[in-house]
């Protein structure tokens, strides 16, 4: 009996799923609608489309964004914020951004919860731990019976110092699930984020605390309706930094999930550079809701250990990922007598004007499909008939007001688009010294392929790079991930006073507790490997760089403190432009990430061309305001080394790649297609 990998996406339009027969190797993928108010049953369908008897399945990874919409939309859960008494005005007060410093019209970002449901508990710890003044067990109850009374669905608790001694912490939590229920959600702070910037932790605990009921609910309703329906092994969810685990360890650290969806073609790419001569890539993902950037460097993703989202920021290891809201179900509308393009949405429903569900708004969807750029015959792999008249009337409503026919507002509506989006990736490169000249494009996402063309070009890339299943790429990354968890120990030391003996030991006790929370979600102990990293900043300053070590006990090596400084200073200085080595430094903290192997996929192979043509069909499409005699092929008769010119168009069941003039395109062994800029391959 055929066994299968599977790996499922829950985007705002589509739900894409990809499984992997292990009996034949192969990979298929397909798309579903997204079901909003009932998501698993997208999950479902899309399962059934691809695998016919679902117990079949023995390994299933889903990337989730319940948590990340809860939060954009602000339909968390009420939270009552217990914090030590006398400082509990530090989540509100926040912090006062530098770079918005003469910005007249800043406004603090919004918090999740209002003073009023801050509640200060006394008792104390010393910046070491030790207990100044013990806690107040039975202002703790009385918080309860206001949770009960005002009817509060967590509780987020944060008291200073708790990442150096979290006994009251946790016993705050005790007597909340005293008083509520075990089922009770609480969030810690030192487990949220077990870090030493007191207002970065409280918000982490906050934003866990506020999102955890709906990820948690989620959770369980999945795996029940995937045990009923015979899955029969641990439902997997991806983490914002890239790494999985079992959905049992995601309801206890919800926040982990937060970017569950966008991370997983940041994996995808870090897989791909195995076969890619290039080890440095952009991934763009753009679905029908949103456009997410992503960097792959020196073939490993770019993450980081902190995030902000709407300017709340949040402690954990997350994959770096720019987002604008440009979709294919971006909405074009007139704002003072000049188009734009999102950031709202037509969603799933009523979705596009094409779609034919009621949708009247013109979208980018609607434009691809008057420039002849999207078949609407085989649209979603034939899944959907769209509406061409519909398309034309919705850009009727837009390009009228500008003096525009339809053909010019639609060729507009991308240019705006591409223009939004190629800001975003310089975000995410040039505002940080990267120059993206110097990296490939990798397209992904149901609409991105139908854009990346144009937007390399932008940018003076030479080379985009369209993998197999685009359009279902960051389920495709999901199934390439392995457990991982990240552990933070706050350690204080100025150069001079560090023991590196004591450093050492420190970081063989987190490694041994770490290996063991791996053994827990079932990892043999020949798959389990370690990595540490140190927090170092220059003395007196505010932030710091997270600095590799080659193992927890190169601590114990002769001149270590040495090579540490000339490793922050050349880290330093590639971030800054400058270094001043010898400068006195501080350890801030050690850091340990455990990654647990699963077994892999094969790699994507194809087989090769037999014939140097391939069959193709041609129609008109419109590039640069003109029609164009374009060749139209389906991706899957395509062989490794297939080439052509553009301008082409090629479909598949996932996306559509769209390939303007004066490029040409080489199909690679591995599946994926190269678009190569012929102007900048001839300066």
């Amino acid at each position: 009996m055929s066994k299968y990998r599977v790996s499922m996406d829950i985007g705002g339009t589509f739900t894409d799923i990809v499984a992997y027969n292990e009996d034949t190797r192969e990979y298929t993928a397909t798309k579903a609608s997204t079901t909003p108010g009932e998501l698993s049953r997208g999950v479902i369908e899309g399962l059934g489309a691809l695998v016919e008897e679902l117990s079949e399945i023995d390994f299933v990874v889903h990337g989730t964004t319940q948590g990340l919409n809860a939060f954009l939309e602000r339909r968390g859960v009420q939270v009552l914020l217990l914090a030590t008494d006398g400082v509990e005005d530090s989540y509100h007060i926040a912090r006062g951004p530098r770079q918005e410093l003469y910005n007249a019209q800043y406004r603090k970002p919004a918090p999740l919860l209002e003073r009023k449901d801050v509640v200060g508990i006394a008792g104390r710890l010393e910046y070491d731990g030790n207990e100044l003044v013990s806690l107040d067990e039975d202002a703790v109850r009385r918080a309860a019976q206001r949770v009960r009374a005002e009817g509060h669905g967590a509780v987020a608790v944060a008291y200073l110092f708790s990442y150096k001694n979290p006994a009251h912490e946790l016993r705050t939590r005790e007597i909340l699930l005293e008083e509520l229920g075990a089922d009770f959600t609480v969030s810690l702070s030192h487990e949220s984020a077990k870090e030493w910037r007191e207002y970065e932790r409280t918000s982490s605990a906050v934003v866990e605390a506020y999102t955890g009921p709906v990820v948690r609910n989620y959770l369980i309703d999945l795996e029940q309706e995937l045990i009923e329906r015979g899955v029969d092994v641990p439902l997997h969810i991806m983490q914002s930094s890239g790494g999985i685990l079992t959905a049992k360890s995601a309801r206890q650290r919800p926040l982990q999930t937060l970017l569950s969806g966008p991370v997983g073609g940041a994996i995808g790419g870090e897989k791909l550079t195995d076969v890619l001569s290039t080890k440095n890539l952009i991934g763009v993902d753009m679905g029908g809701t949103s456009f997410d950037v992503s960097l792959v460097v020196d073939g490993a993703p770019d993450v980081s250990t902190e995030a902000e989202l709407e300017g709340l920021p949040l402690l954990m290891s997350v994959v770096n990922i720019h987002t604008i809201g440009a979709g294919g179900g971006s909405v074009a509308w007139i704002e003072a007598g000049g188009l734009r393009v999102g950031p709202r949405s037509a969603g799933a429903t009523p979705g596009p004007a094409c779609y034919g569900r009621g949708g009247t708004e013109p979208t980018v969807t609607d434009a691809n499909l008057i420039l002849g750029r999207v078949d609407p015959r085989n649209f979603a792999g034939g899944q959907m008939s769209l509406d061409i008249d519909a398309s034309k009337a919705a850009l009727e409503t837009v390009g009228s007001r500008l003096g525009l026919g339809v053909t010019a507002i639609a060729e507009g509506i991308c240019d705006v688009a591409n223009s939004q989006m190629a800001q975003a990736i310089r975000t995410i490169t040039i505002s940080r010294g990267i120059e993206p000249r110097d990296f490939a494009l990798v397209a992904f996402g149901g609409a991105r392929p139908m854009h990346a063309v144009f937007l390399a070009k932008e940018l003076g890339i030479a080379e985009t790079i369209v993998p197999r299943f685009p359009g279902a790429f960051s389920a495709w990354g999901m199934l390439q991930g392995n457990v991982r968890k990240d552990f933070t120990e706050p350690y204080f030391f100025i150069d001079e006073d560090l023991d590196t003996a004591d450093m050492s030991r420190v970081l063989r006790d987190i490694e041994r507790g770490a290996l063991d929370e791996l053994a827990h979600e079932g990892i043999p102990a020949d798959r389990r490997f370690s990595e540490h990293s140190v927090d170092v900043r220059y003395q007196m300053q505010e932030f710091f760089l997270s600095v590799p070590l080659t193992s927890a006990e190169e601590p114990l090596e002769d001149g270590f403190m040495e090579t540490l400084g000339a490793r922050f200073a050349k880290q330093y200085e590639e971030r800054y432009g400058h270094a001043t080595l010898g400068a006195p430094i501080e350890v801030v903290a050690l850091r340990t990430r455990v990654t647990g192997e699963l077994d892999s996929t094969d790699s994507l192979q194809i087989p090769t061309a037999t014939s140097p043509e391939s069959p193709h069909e041609r129609r008109k499409v419109v590039f640069e305001q003109q029609e164009w005699d374009t060749v139209i092929v389906d991706r899957s008769v395509l062989g490794a080394g297939h080439t052509f010119e553009g301008p082409a168009i090629v479909v598949e069941a996932t996306a559509t790649t769209v390939v303007p003039p004066r490029f040409s395109v080489t199909v690679e062994s591995h599946g994926a297609l190269t678009i190569r800029n012929l102007e900048i391959q001839g300066d």
